[in-house]
């Protein structure tokens, strides 16, 4: 057993959010991608054809967990109806992140 626990401001995340309601068309990946980038995420926002807006956020817990908070309520025009937060396989995500970007709608 590991006497010195990870501190839980130093563990590093990567989640995979979908956030849907009306979040298209209001600004959301501008300003999760502004939101992001103030927390020193890394990862990517975009807009998928559903109408649900999509994204990766990789960083401290603290941060991720901020931006998650933050998805659920969105700039002022969205209507937020949920946020469902899911793991990134480790190795599939992991330091392949240069900065926080807005993606091509899939």
């Amino acid at each position: 057993m590991n006497p010195n626990p990870p501190d839980a401001t130093h563990t590093r995340l990567t989640r995979h959010l979908r956030i849907t309601g009306r979040v298209q068309g209001v600004g959301y990946r501008w300003h999760m991608t502004e939101q992001a980038r103030r927390l020193g995420l890394t990862g990517w926002v975009r807009n998928r054809l559903d109408g649900s807006v999509e994204a990766v956020a990789q960083g401290p817990a603290w941060a991720v967990q901020a931006l998650i908070d933050w998805a659920q309520r969105g700039p002022s025009g969205a209507r937020v109806d949920g946020v469902a937060v899911g793991e990134v396989a480790v190795g599939e995500a992991e330091g392949v992140f240069e900065g926080f970007e807005q993606r091509e709608t899939v």
